[in-house]
Protein backbone atom coordinates (compact mmCIF):
# COMPACT_ATOMS: atom_id res chain seq x y z
CA UNK A 1 0.00 0.00 0.00
CA UNK A 2 1.65 3.57 -0.50
CA UNK A 3 2.28 5.65 1.67
CA UNK A 4 0.20 9.40 1.88
CA UNK A 5 3.57 11.05 2.86
CA UNK A 6 2.64 14.36 0.43
CA UNK A 7 5.13 16.86 -0.64
CA UNK A 8 4.60 20.40 0.61
CA UNK A 9 1.89 22.22 -1.65
CA UNK A 10 3.54 23.35 -5.14
CA UNK A 11 6.84 20.87 -4.91
CA UNK A 12 6.67 18.01 -6.73
CA UNK A 13 8.84 14.48 -7.46
CA UNK A 14 9.80 13.23 -10.63
CA UNK A 15 9.85 9.86 -11.37
CA UNK A 16 12.07 7.87 -13.87
CA UNK A 17 9.54 8.78 -17.30
CA UNK A 18 9.26 11.98 -16.11
CA UNK A 19 12.94 12.83 -15.37
CA UNK A 20 14.05 11.04 -18.47
CA UNK A 21 11.60 13.70 -20.91
CA UNK A 22 13.01 16.78 -18.66
CA UNK A 23 16.23 15.30 -19.76
CA UNK A 24 15.86 15.14 -23.25
CA UNK A 25 14.31 18.77 -23.61
CA UNK A 26 17.59 20.02 -21.34
CA UNK A 27 19.47 18.13 -23.33
CA UNK A 28 17.82 20.36 -26.55
CA UNK A 29 17.93 23.53 -25.21
CA UNK A 30 21.39 23.70 -23.80
CA UNK A 31 22.80 22.13 -27.24
CA UNK A 32 21.35 25.12 -28.90
CA UNK A 33 22.61 27.45 -26.37
CA UNK A 34 25.78 26.27 -26.66
CA UNK A 35 25.82 26.34 -30.45
CA UNK A 36 25.09 30.25 -30.00
CA UNK A 37 28.28 30.53 -28.16
CA UNK A 38 26.60 30.45 -24.58
CA UNK A 39 28.56 28.88 -21.66
CA UNK A 40 27.14 27.35 -18.21
CA UNK A 41 26.87 29.37 -15.32
CA UNK A 42 25.46 28.05 -11.75
CA UNK A 43 24.68 30.36 -8.99
CA UNK A 44 23.74 29.91 -4.97
CA UNK A 45 20.39 29.00 -3.87
CA UNK A 46 20.07 31.16 -1.20
CA UNK A 47 20.78 35.36 -1.47
CA UNK A 48 21.17 37.62 1.16
CA UNK A 49 17.14 38.86 0.94
CA UNK A 50 18.54 42.31 0.57
CA UNK A 51 20.22 41.34 -3.22
CA UNK A 52 16.58 40.10 -4.58
CA UNK A 53 14.62 42.48 -2.82
CA UNK A 54 13.45 46.24 -5.08
CA UNK A 55 14.08 44.17 -8.10
CA UNK A 56 10.89 42.56 -8.80
CA UNK A 57 8.12 45.05 -8.74
CA UNK A 58 5.01 43.64 -7.62
CA UNK A 59 6.10 40.35 -7.61
CA UNK A 60 8.48 40.65 -5.12
CA UNK A 61 5.98 39.09 -1.84
CA UNK A 62 6.37 36.40 -3.95
CA UNK A 63 9.83 35.61 -2.51
CA UNK A 64 10.42 33.10 0.06
CA UNK A 65 12.20 34.66 2.06
CA UNK A 66 13.45 34.07 5.97
CA UNK A 67 15.85 34.36 8.83
CA UNK A 68 18.78 31.54 9.26
CA UNK A 69 20.15 31.09 12.37
CA UNK A 70 22.82 33.48 12.75
CA UNK A 71 19.80 36.20 12.34
CA UNK A 72 20.59 37.43 8.78
CA UNK A 73 17.51 37.50 6.50
CA UNK A 74 17.99 35.48 3.24
CA UNK A 75 16.02 34.44 0.32
CA UNK A 76 15.70 31.11 -2.26
CA UNK A 77 16.59 32.28 -5.45
CA UNK A 78 13.39 33.98 -7.40
CA UNK A 79 15.05 33.78 -10.74
CA UNK A 80 18.63 33.97 -12.79
CA UNK A 81 18.79 37.28 -13.70
CA UNK A 82 19.19 38.93 -10.04
CA UNK A 83 22.09 36.27 -9.48
CA UNK A 84 23.78 37.01 -12.83
CA UNK A 85 23.79 40.69 -11.68
CA UNK A 86 25.62 39.26 -8.48
CA UNK A 87 27.94 37.70 -9.96
CA UNK A 88 29.02 39.74 -12.82
CA UNK A 89 29.94 42.64 -10.43
CA UNK A 90 31.53 40.71 -7.89
CA UNK A 91 33.91 39.14 -11.09
CA UNK A 92 34.74 42.67 -12.95
CA UNK A 93 37.31 40.42 -15.19
CA UNK A 94 35.27 38.26 -16.69
CA UNK A 95 35.71 38.66 -20.50
CA UNK A 96 32.77 40.97 -22.05
CA UNK A 97 30.22 39.82 -23.60
CA UNK A 98 30.09 37.32 -21.03
CA UNK A 99 27.39 35.26 -22.79
CA UNK A 100 25.50 32.44 -20.10
CA UNK A 101 23.16 30.09 -20.14
CA UNK A 102 21.88 28.93 -16.14
CA UNK A 103 19.57 25.70 -16.12
CA UNK A 104 18.91 25.64 -12.22
CA UNK A 105 15.69 25.63 -9.58
CA UNK A 106 13.75 28.77 -8.36
CA UNK A 107 11.52 29.52 -6.38
CA UNK A 108 8.44 31.46 -5.95
CA UNK A 109 5.39 31.87 -3.23
CA UNK A 110 2.90 31.17 -6.23
CA UNK A 111 -0.46 29.88 -5.92
CA UNK A 112 -0.10 26.75 -7.71
CA UNK A 113 -1.97 26.11 -10.87
CA UNK A 114 -1.68 24.95 -14.40
CA UNK A 115 2.04 25.51 -15.45
CA UNK A 116 2.63 27.16 -12.01
CA UNK A 117 4.40 25.72 -9.56
CA UNK A 118 6.11 26.44 -6.06
CA UNK A 119 9.91 25.32 -6.98
CA UNK A 120 10.04 24.96 -10.72
CA UNK A 121 13.44 25.47 -13.13
CA UNK A 122 14.01 28.34 -15.49
CA UNK A 123 16.83 28.07 -18.41
CA UNK A 124 17.77 31.26 -19.06
CA UNK A 125 20.42 32.88 -21.09
CA UNK A 126 21.80 36.15 -20.87
CA UNK A 127 24.70 38.67 -23.03
CA UNK A 128 26.34 41.06 -20.45
CA UNK A 129 28.41 44.28 -21.54
CA UNK A 130 26.70 44.25 -25.25
CA UNK A 131 24.35 47.63 -25.99
CA UNK A 132 24.07 46.74 -29.42
CA UNK A 133 20.43 45.54 -31.04
CA UNK A 134 22.48 42.85 -32.55
CA UNK A 135 22.65 41.08 -28.77
CA UNK A 136 18.99 41.33 -28.34
CA UNK A 137 18.50 40.07 -32.18
CA UNK A 138 20.43 37.28 -31.60
CA UNK A 139 18.86 36.44 -28.12
CA UNK A 140 15.54 36.27 -29.90
CA UNK A 141 17.55 33.97 -32.74
CA UNK A 142 18.70 31.49 -29.79
CA UNK A 143 15.45 31.38 -28.57
CA UNK A 144 13.34 30.92 -31.78
CA UNK A 145 15.88 28.48 -32.78
CA UNK A 146 15.95 26.32 -29.70
CA UNK A 147 11.91 26.09 -29.83
CA UNK A 148 12.39 24.85 -33.65
CA UNK A 149 14.91 22.05 -32.19
CA UNK A 150 12.30 20.88 -30.24
CA UNK A 151 10.01 20.31 -33.29
CA UNK A 152 7.36 23.04 -32.18
CA UNK A 153 5.90 24.36 -35.24
CA UNK A 154 3.41 27.37 -34.64
CA UNK A 155 4.44 29.46 -32.04
CA UNK A 156 5.51 33.47 -32.26
CA UNK A 157 7.51 35.87 -30.33
CA UNK A 158 6.13 38.98 -29.51
CA UNK A 159 8.14 42.05 -29.11
CA UNK A 160 7.96 45.52 -27.90
CA UNK A 161 9.35 48.20 -26.48
CA UNK A 162 9.38 49.90 -22.94
CA UNK A 163 9.31 53.19 -24.78
CA UNK A 164 5.88 52.27 -25.65
CA UNK A 165 4.86 53.06 -22.45
CA UNK A 166 7.00 56.35 -21.96
CA UNK A 167 5.00 58.66 -19.52
CA UNK A 168 3.00 55.47 -17.88
CA UNK A 169 3.36 54.93 -14.28
CA UNK A 170 5.07 51.61 -13.32
CA UNK A 171 2.13 50.51 -11.52
CA UNK A 172 -0.02 51.16 -14.87
CA UNK A 173 2.77 49.18 -16.94
CA UNK A 174 1.70 46.26 -14.61
CA UNK A 175 -1.90 47.12 -15.15
CA UNK A 176 -1.64 46.86 -18.71
CA UNK A 177 1.09 43.39 -18.48
CA UNK A 178 -2.35 41.67 -17.40
CA UNK A 179 -4.24 42.57 -20.40
CA UNK A 180 -3.85 38.29 -21.59
CA UNK A 181 -5.00 37.49 -18.12
CA UNK A 182 -8.02 39.62 -17.07
CA UNK A 183 -9.12 41.20 -20.47
CA UNK A 184 -9.74 44.78 -21.34
CA UNK A 185 -12.65 44.68 -19.25
CA UNK A 186 -10.55 43.81 -16.33
CA UNK A 187 -7.52 45.73 -17.13
CA UNK A 188 -10.36 49.13 -17.29
CA UNK A 189 -11.54 48.53 -13.93
CA UNK A 190 -7.98 48.02 -12.45
CA UNK A 191 -7.11 51.57 -13.92
CA UNK A 192 -10.09 53.29 -12.88
CA UNK A 193 -8.33 52.07 -9.22
CA UNK A 194 -5.35 54.16 -10.84
CA UNK A 195 -7.39 57.59 -10.94
CA UNK A 196 -8.71 56.82 -14.23
CA UNK A 197 -12.63 57.11 -15.76
CA UNK A 198 -13.59 55.09 -17.72
CA UNK A 199 -13.04 57.05 -21.21
CA UNK A 200 -9.74 57.74 -20.08
CA UNK A 201 -8.98 54.06 -19.73
CA UNK A 202 -10.35 53.17 -22.83
CA UNK A 203 -8.45 55.91 -24.64
CA UNK A 204 -5.73 54.82 -22.92
CA UNK A 205 -5.67 51.20 -24.18
CA UNK A 206 -6.68 52.15 -27.74
CA UNK A 207 -3.66 54.45 -27.84
CA UNK A 208 -1.32 51.65 -26.48
CA UNK A 209 -3.13 48.84 -29.74
CA UNK A 210 -2.65 51.55 -32.18
CA UNK A 211 0.94 52.69 -31.02
CA UNK A 212 3.47 52.24 -34.53
CA UNK A 213 6.74 50.15 -33.77
CA UNK A 214 9.56 52.29 -32.46
CA UNK A 215 12.75 52.29 -34.12
CA UNK A 216 14.68 49.92 -31.84
CA UNK A 217 12.15 47.48 -33.05
CA UNK A 218 12.47 48.66 -36.86
CA UNK A 219 15.93 47.98 -36.28
CA UNK A 220 15.44 44.72 -34.40
CA UNK A 221 13.45 43.06 -37.64
CA UNK A 222 16.08 43.82 -39.94
CA UNK A 223 18.51 42.29 -37.96
CA UNK A 224 16.10 39.29 -37.36
CA UNK A 225 15.80 39.27 -40.89
CA UNK A 226 19.43 39.41 -41.69
CA UNK A 227 19.58 36.36 -39.13
CA UNK A 228 17.18 34.23 -41.57
CA UNK A 229 14.50 34.19 -39.02
CA UNK A 230 10.88 33.13 -40.22
CA UNK A 231 8.98 36.57 -40.31
CA UNK A 232 6.34 34.17 -39.25
CA UNK A 233 7.89 33.65 -36.23
CA UNK A 234 8.19 37.23 -34.51
CA UNK A 235 5.39 39.92 -34.24
CA UNK A 236 4.84 43.46 -32.78
CA UNK A 237 2.88 43.60 -29.63
CA UNK A 238 2.54 47.35 -28.45
CA UNK A 239 0.31 45.92 -25.19
CA UNK A 240 3.28 43.42 -24.46
CA UNK A 241 4.72 45.34 -20.90
CA UNK A 242 6.49 42.15 -18.96
CA UNK A 243 6.15 43.12 -14.99
CA UNK A 244 9.17 43.06 -13.72
CA UNK A 245 10.06 46.71 -13.12
CA UNK A 246 14.34 45.76 -14.50
CA UNK A 247 13.49 46.09 -18.07
CA UNK A 248 14.91 49.15 -19.72
CA UNK A 249 13.72 48.78 -24.04
CA UNK A 250 13.28 45.97 -25.67
CA UNK A 251 10.80 43.03 -24.98
CA UNK A 252 9.78 40.04 -25.70
CA UNK A 253 7.52 36.77 -24.69
CA UNK A 254 7.13 33.13 -26.35
CA UNK A 255 3.36 32.06 -27.21
CA UNK A 256 3.10 28.53 -28.64
CA UNK A 257 0.28 28.14 -30.65
CA UNK A 258 -3.02 26.07 -28.95
CA UNK A 259 -1.67 26.01 -25.22
CA UNK A 260 -3.34 27.37 -23.17
CA UNK A 261 -0.94 27.60 -19.75
CA UNK A 262 0.39 30.84 -20.89
CA UNK A 263 3.45 31.89 -22.18
CA UNK A 264 6.56 29.57 -22.22
CA UNK A 265 9.19 32.00 -21.99
CA UNK A 266 10.09 35.82 -22.34
CA UNK A 267 12.95 38.30 -21.56
CA UNK A 268 14.35 42.05 -22.67
CA UNK A 269 16.94 44.27 -22.23
CA UNK A 270 17.56 45.36 -18.75
CA UNK A 271 21.06 48.14 -19.03
CA UNK A 272 20.27 49.60 -15.10
CA UNK A 273 19.94 46.48 -13.03
CA UNK A 274 23.72 44.87 -13.15
CA UNK A 275 24.20 48.64 -12.50
CA UNK A 276 22.80 48.64 -8.80
CA UNK A 277 25.29 46.39 -7.78
CA UNK A 278 28.36 47.65 -9.43
CA UNK A 279 28.06 51.75 -9.23
CA UNK A 280 28.83 51.43 -12.90
CA UNK A 281 25.88 51.36 -16.04
CA UNK A 282 26.80 47.54 -17.66
CA UNK A 283 24.14 46.90 -20.65
CA UNK A 284 22.52 43.27 -21.14
CA UNK A 285 19.94 41.62 -22.70
CA UNK A 286 18.64 38.40 -21.93
CA UNK A 287 15.55 35.39 -22.12
CA UNK A 288 14.19 32.78 -19.89
CA UNK A 289 12.15 29.65 -20.62
CA UNK A 290 9.50 28.88 -17.79
CA UNK A 291 10.76 24.50 -18.72
CA UNK A 292 7.77 23.49 -16.92
CA UNK A 293 5.40 25.08 -19.26
CA UNK A 294 7.66 24.38 -22.12
CA UNK A 295 7.44 20.91 -21.32
CA UNK A 296 3.81 20.90 -20.88
CA UNK A 297 3.39 22.14 -24.11
CA UNK A 298 6.24 19.54 -25.76
CA UNK A 299 3.79 16.98 -24.43
CA UNK A 300 0.65 18.16 -25.54
CA UNK A 301 1.98 18.47 -28.99
CA UNK A 302 3.54 14.66 -28.79
CA UNK A 303 6.95 16.23 -29.23
CA UNK A 304 8.73 14.18 -26.21
CA UNK A 305 10.02 10.67 -27.56
CA UNK A 306 8.88 7.25 -25.77
CA UNK A 307 10.03 6.04 -22.20
CA UNK A 308 12.31 3.75 -22.17
CA UNK A 309 14.74 2.65 -19.58
CA UNK A 310 18.61 2.81 -20.37
CA UNK A 311 19.33 -0.67 -19.33
CA UNK A 312 19.10 -2.96 -23.01
CA UNK A 313 19.45 -6.11 -21.29
CA UNK A 314 19.21 -8.11 -18.04
CA UNK A 315 21.65 -10.71 -16.80
CA UNK A 316 20.31 -13.45 -15.16
CA UNK A 317 21.61 -16.12 -12.62
CA UNK A 318 19.95 -19.35 -13.27
CA UNK A 319 21.69 -20.73 -10.22
CA UNK A 320 23.78 -19.23 -7.83
CA UNK A 321 26.72 -21.09 -8.69
CA UNK A 322 26.84 -19.77 -11.95
CA UNK A 323 27.00 -16.09 -10.65
CA UNK A 324 30.77 -15.57 -11.41
CA UNK A 325 30.05 -16.20 -14.97
CA UNK A 326 27.27 -13.65 -15.39
CA UNK A 327 28.93 -11.26 -13.00
CA UNK A 328 31.74 -11.53 -15.78
CA UNK A 329 29.46 -11.51 -18.58
CA UNK A 330 27.63 -7.87 -17.71
CA UNK A 331 31.07 -6.62 -16.30
CA UNK A 332 31.99 -7.48 -20.17
CA UNK A 333 28.97 -5.85 -22.25
CA UNK A 334 29.25 -2.63 -19.84
CA UNK A 335 32.92 -2.09 -20.97
CA UNK A 336 31.52 -2.42 -24.27
CA UNK A 337 29.41 0.49 -23.72
CA UNK A 338 26.06 -1.75 -23.21
CA UNK A 339 23.68 -0.65 -20.55
CA UNK A 340 23.29 -3.96 -18.56
CA UNK A 341 21.80 -4.99 -15.33
CA UNK A 342 22.26 -8.04 -13.15
CA UNK A 343 19.33 -9.87 -10.90
CA UNK A 344 20.59 -8.77 -7.66
CA UNK A 345 18.57 -11.62 -6.16
CA UNK A 346 20.83 -14.69 -7.33
CA UNK A 347 18.81 -17.40 -5.68
CA UNK A 348 15.35 -16.22 -7.40
CA UNK A 349 13.56 -18.13 -9.46
CA UNK A 350 13.90 -17.54 -13.56
CA UNK A 351 10.17 -16.35 -13.48
CA UNK A 352 10.74 -13.84 -11.33
CA UNK A 353 14.08 -12.01 -12.88
CA UNK A 354 12.28 -11.66 -15.98
CA UNK A 355 9.50 -10.24 -14.59
CA UNK A 356 11.21 -7.97 -13.00
CA UNK A 357 12.96 -7.03 -16.53
CA UNK A 358 9.77 -6.88 -18.31
CA UNK A 359 7.84 -4.77 -15.14
CA UNK A 360 11.15 -2.21 -16.17
CA UNK A 361 10.69 -2.57 -19.77
CA UNK A 362 14.16 -3.93 -20.30
CA UNK A 363 13.78 -5.63 -24.24
CA UNK A 364 15.98 -8.16 -23.96
CA UNK A 365 17.58 -10.81 -20.66
CA UNK A 366 20.68 -12.98 -21.16
CA UNK A 367 20.35 -16.68 -19.88
CA UNK A 368 23.39 -18.53 -18.73
CA UNK A 369 23.25 -21.95 -17.81
CA UNK A 370 25.59 -25.23 -17.75
CA UNK A 371 24.78 -25.74 -21.82
CA UNK A 372 25.58 -22.15 -22.31
CA UNK A 373 28.79 -21.99 -20.75
CA UNK A 374 29.73 -25.20 -22.08
CA UNK A 375 29.35 -24.04 -25.53
CA UNK A 376 30.19 -20.79 -24.57
CA UNK A 377 27.34 -19.46 -25.96
CA UNK A 378 24.24 -17.30 -24.49
CA UNK A 379 20.79 -17.21 -24.54
CA UNK A 380 19.03 -14.33 -25.32
CA UNK A 381 15.71 -13.97 -24.95
CA UNK A 382 12.91 -10.93 -26.94
CA UNK A 383 10.78 -10.15 -23.61
CA UNK A 384 8.43 -8.20 -26.08
CA UNK A 385 8.03 -11.43 -28.19
CA UNK A 386 8.92 -14.30 -26.21
CA UNK A 387 11.66 -15.82 -28.80
CA UNK A 388 14.84 -16.74 -27.87
CA UNK A 389 17.79 -17.51 -29.59
CA UNK A 390 21.71 -19.11 -28.49
CA UNK A 391 24.16 -16.50 -29.28
CA UNK A 392 28.47 -16.25 -29.32
CA UNK A 393 28.66 -13.24 -27.02
CA UNK A 394 30.48 -11.01 -30.67
CA UNK A 395 26.99 -11.45 -31.84
CA UNK A 396 25.39 -10.38 -28.57
CA UNK A 397 26.92 -7.34 -28.42
CA UNK A 398 25.92 -6.60 -31.98
CA UNK A 399 22.82 -7.07 -31.19
CA UNK A 400 22.41 -5.10 -28.51
CA UNK A 401 24.99 -2.00 -30.45
CA UNK A 402 21.93 -1.99 -32.97
CA UNK A 403 18.59 -2.12 -31.16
Amino acid sequence: MASKVPTPKGFRDFLPEQARARAFVLEKLKTTLERFGFEPLETTAIEFAETLKGKYGEEEKLIFEFTDRGGRSVALRFDQTVPLSRVVATNPNLPKPFKRYQIQPVWRAENPQKGRFREFIQVDFDTVGASSQLADAEIIAAAISATENLGFDSFVMKINDRETFRGLPAGVVRIIDKLPKIGETGVIEQLKRQGYDSPQAKALLKRLKDSAPTKNINKLFELLKSFKINPDKYAFDPTLARGLDYYTALIFELEIEDYSGGSVGGGGRYDDLIGRFTGSKIPATGFSFGFDRLLEAASEANLLPKYSPNTKVLVTVLKEQYLNDSLSLVSRLRDRGIAAEISLEPTEKLDKQLKYADNKGIPYAAILGPDEIKQDMITIKDLSSGKQEKLKESDLIKKLTIT
